[in-house]
């Protein structure tokens, strides 16, 4: 796993959107974590575990706090957050900055952000933008496709058929993601996110066609740039010793980046219509996510109908 992105201050601006109050000639700063610190007892004069390395965001509650500390010492404390490795600050809700920061800012060329939006939101936004491009990638084998909303991931040995399936399930108004490899990143501790190498963005490799452009072939309406991986299939050449799960309650797991995610293995056998079996497996688990479960009606009615017949045979045992 490795980290394919860096992040300048620059890229964090534009896209959450931030205003440059000042220091326009230092956005080339580099971001090397995703964590946000919101400094407060740095105000206070307590340095020990200061996360420098880390953008800082001033608020409300880091301005108040700071207009109450005597101006000498405020000087000094700013000072002492302007590091060599800090790469920017960002102060929320319209708020005023402090003379001493813009002083220390200047002096150490480290830029300063600013936003109309409250502390909490501007710390949402920029966690998910940095966490999109700092989290460490994985690169897999597979087909990306998303059906319906579900984001499936198709796995196989190579030559098993899931470019071509993932074509036929494209022409069906389902979207492309990725084709070959997939750019995998765990967005928290239940979601996993793949993207295509940008090198491989909406093409695909068709055996005895090459390399064609979906979303020249199909619009813009066939491709995604990333999607969540929800549900796992997983393509299996079919042999007569083969043994797959044919009522859908052995369920499987399969963990990347330690996200667990369903998988199923289905067979691939001459004759059989991959495109609708995975569209319809995806289908079902969007069922079962939803509170259905078509293993336990079936079940269900089975043990139904079994206490049905015990009950004739009684009665029947009775009247002899």
């Amino acid at each position: 796993m490795s980290n394919v992105d860096s992040v300048t201050v620059a890229d964090l601006a534009q896209n959450v959107r931030l205003t440059v109050l000042q220091g326009e000639d230092y956005l080339n700063r580099q971001i090397t974590t995703s964590d946000i610190c919101r400094p407060s007892l740095e105000f206070a004069g307590y340095f020990k575990h200061y996360p420098a390395m880390r953008i800082q965001l001033l608020g409300i509650t880091e301005t108040s706090f700071a207009k109450e500390v005597p101006a000498d010492k405020r000087r000094e404390y700013t000072e002492r957050m302007c590091t060599p490795q800090t790469p920017c600050f960002v102060v929320s809700t319209d708020l005023p900055v402090m003379d001493e920061l813009k002083t220390a800012a200047e002096k150490a060329h480290i830029p300063i952000l600013g936003t109309p939006l409250t502390s909490s939101r501007i710390l949402g936004n920029m966690t998910s933008y940095l966490v999109g491009r700092l989290a460490p990638r994985e690169s897999l084998h597979g087909v990306l496709v998303d059906i319906s909303g579900v984001g499936v991931l198709i796995t196989g040995d190579s030559g098993v058929g899931k470019s071509e399936t993932a074509l036929e399930l494209v022409r069906r108004g389902h979207r492309l993601v990725a084709d070959d490899r997939v750019e995998v990143y765990a967005r928290d501790e239940q979601t996993l996110v793949g993207a295509a190498p940008t090198i491989l963005q909406h093409l695909m490799e068709i055996r005895g066609i090459g390399i064609i452009d979906v979303m020249t072939l199909y619009g813009s309406g066939a491709v995604l740039p990333q999607d969540t991986i929800d549900f796992i299939v997983h393509l299996e050449i079919w042999t007569p010793d083969s043994q797959f799960d044919r009522l859908g309650d052995q369920g499987d797991t399969q963990f990347i980046q330690d996200v667990a995610i369903p998988k199923v293995s289905v067979p691939v056998k001459t004759g059989r219509n991959l495109a609708i079996i995975i569209e319809s497996a995806a289908m079902n688990f969007r069922a079962q996510t939803m509170g259905y479960d078509a293993t336990k009606t079936f079940d269900e009615n089975l043990n139904r109908l079994i206490q049905q017949n015990s009950e004739r045979d009684r009665k029947e045992a009775e009247n002899d």
